[in-house]
């Protein structure tokens, strides 16, 4: 169990819990009283990084251009598929170069996108502890940036489907995080309250996307883009599923 939460705002606050780890609110909330809670995919509840690597060093084989090492690439994740593909490239100016370069990567990745993925530790055991909240459901959300297809396919393969009402993905809308369009759709169709909902990521396109929907965000900082957060500091952030299943629970 956590310990008693401090009602102090805007001040960074730390929480630890009695397996000694610490949970760092920045701005306070509770976290008991979060109904409905938006996932991030990559960096978040999956670890697809190298599936991801090579499906972009495949394209780049594929178009003549040098690969790229790895952490390059995990730093080009977040914004969806054509601006990976784009950063990848160089930001050519052809269009129809990041046309042709997307299409070979989706067509790559399709075929690749389980040969290494696989779940963060503690994730799955996150997702039960989380899935109700004092005696109450919660519902749960995946709101990703990835194409909707591989993000429903890789849920389902990785034994997380039963946990979400929903899984989104970066075309699901007219537009990406950071942009609410997603968030807001999700409200609507859950019915749920703002203030009572929270955005777990890894990144702060994350944490924009909810400060913009008007959601409490968290930040983990074991994904592919805890860097970013200092950009846009999230209202709390955890360093593990564990320290997620603490806080939620």
């Amino acid at each position: 169990m956590l310990g008693t939460v401090p009602n102090i705002l805007g001040k960074s606050q730390t929480q630890r819990t009695e397996k000694s780890r610490v949970i760092k609110f920045h701005r306070q909330f509770d976290p008991r009283a979060i109904k409905l809670i938006v996932f991030d995919l990559d960096g978040t509840l999956i670890d697809s990084r190298l599936d991801l690597v090579r499906s972009v060093n495949a394209m780049l084989r594929h178009c003549n251009r040098p690969e790229l090492p790895d952490e390059v690439i995990a730093s080009y994740v977040g914004d969806g598929a054509p601006m990976l593909v784009r950063r990848a490239l160089g930001d050519p100016k052809d269009p129809n170069v990041v046309k042709t370069a997307l299409e070979y990567f989706l067509t790559y990745y399709r075929a690749h996108k389980l040969d290494h993925t696989h779940l963060y530790p503690g994730v799955k055991e996150m997702l039960v502890a989380v899935s109700s909240s004092n005696g109450l459901k919660r519902r749960m959300v995946v709101l990703s940036n990835k194409p909707v297809v591989p993000s429903r396919q890789i849920v389902e393969a990785l034994g997380l489907a039963e946990f979400f009402v929903a899984v989104h993905g970066g075309n699901s809308f007219p537009t990406k995080k950071p942009d609410p369009q997603g968030v807001e759709h999700i409200l609507r169709e859950t019915k749920s309250n703002a203030q009572e909902t929270s955005i777990v990521g890894d990144s702060s396109v994350d944490v924009i996307t909810g400060r913009n929907a008007g959601l409490w965000t968290c930040g983990v900082t074991y994904g592919f883009a805890p860097h970013t957060l200092c950009e846009a500091p999230p209202d709390v952030t955890v360093d593990s599923a564990a320290e997620l299943r603490e806080l939620f629970q």
